[in-house]
């Protein structure tokens, strides 16, 4: 198993502990993890949710009509490059 695996394995069981469902996804180049999120989240999931995605080398919360969503990417790159050319936890 892959080191980006690995950690998108420890977020999504993180996240599971937290209450929620995640599932993975594998590309060529990340793995991708999403959840939907519950109508309303209290104080403590919300800080154990942040906490699991900021080990991912970028993340975001999707929110539309149909509900919301957080997901996490795992690239499978080196993870030196990953941050040179994403700019480790820097979203726009």
């Amino acid at each position: 198993m892959s080191a980006p695996a690995i950690r998108a394995g420890h977020v999504a069981a993180r996240l599971s502990a937290a209450g929620l469902a995640p599932h993975a996804t594998d590309h060529a180049d990340l793995t991708y993890i999403e959840t939907e999120l519950p109508g309303l989240v209290d104080v403590e999931t919300w800080r154990e949710v942040l906490a699991a995605l900021e080990e991912a080398d970028c993340f975001g919360l999707v929110t539309s009509a149909n509900g919301r969503r957080v997901w996490a990417a795992f690239g499978n790159e080196a993870t030196a490059t990953v941050d040179a050319v994403r700019g480790h936890g820097l979203q726009l």
